[in-house]
């Protein structure tokens, strides 16, 4: 979603979207120095300004005003975000699915399905909104959030919570109707809930449209 910065229980005042973005691409890369002219590749994509590095600067400077001074550092690489990645959402995101996969990997569905929902929570939009132009960075946390959103179907299905799954099944396969899992999942799901001529419909319609890509 929208990018955002947080002070403990506090939302910091980020202004407009060039300062979300700068945000966003430091972020990214917490801890470690990113190059000047990455940053102005990732805010201002193919319409940079005349004077981008002078621009730059001046963003970094309204950043540090939001953040604290200490939160944007400067050396010979670059500009860094004096972050751990833990704190970063993003980051947060891909560990908690880390561990929800390894606890149904495991055996502990229960678990599973505490971990991914809490990795699904941190979602509140597209990945990297604010970047102009996102496709690329944006590419991996959204295939990772299909992820973990088949392993938190997955779990509810082996703690046969099969009610539960329905609907996000139903919202995962219009969504993704490509998507041959979810359409698995949706079959068992009827399945388990004993709607054995709605599963032969959803076969039926699965079969049809993976047959006509």
């Amino acid at each position: 979603g929208t990018t955002e910065a947080w002070s403990g229980p506090t939302p910091l005042p980020l202004g407009g979207p060039r300062l979300r973005a700068l945000l966003t691409a430091l972020a990214l890369r917490p801890g470690r120095p990113v190059p000047p002219q990455t940053l102005i590749d990732e805010v201002w994509a193919d319409a940079p300004p005349g004077d981008a590095a002078a621009a730059l600067q001046a963003l970094v400077a309204r950043l540090r005003r939001t953040l604290g001074r200490a939160a944007v550092t400067s050396g010979p690489g670059g500009y860094r975000l004096d972050a751990k990645r833990d704190a970063i959402d993003l980051f947060a995101f891909e560990g908690l699915v880390r561990e929800g996969e390894s606890a149904l990997n495991t055996g502990d569905p229960a678990a599973a399905a505490r971990l991914l929902t809490r990795a699904l929570d941190l979602w509140r939009g597209p990945a990297l909104a604010d970047l102009p132009d996102r496709t690329g960075a944006a590419a991996r946390p959204e295939a990772l959030r299909l992820t973990a959103l088949r392993l938190r179907i997955d779990a509810d299905l082996a703690l046969g919570d099969s009610a539960h799954a329905l609907p996000v099944l139903r919202g995962a396969v219009a969504g993704h109707p490509l998507d041959e899992a979810f359409r698995a999942q949706l079959i068992r799901a009827l399945r388990a809930e004993g709607r054995t001529a709605d599963a032969l419909v959803a076969y039926d319609e699965a079969r049809t449209v993976l047959a006509e890509t």
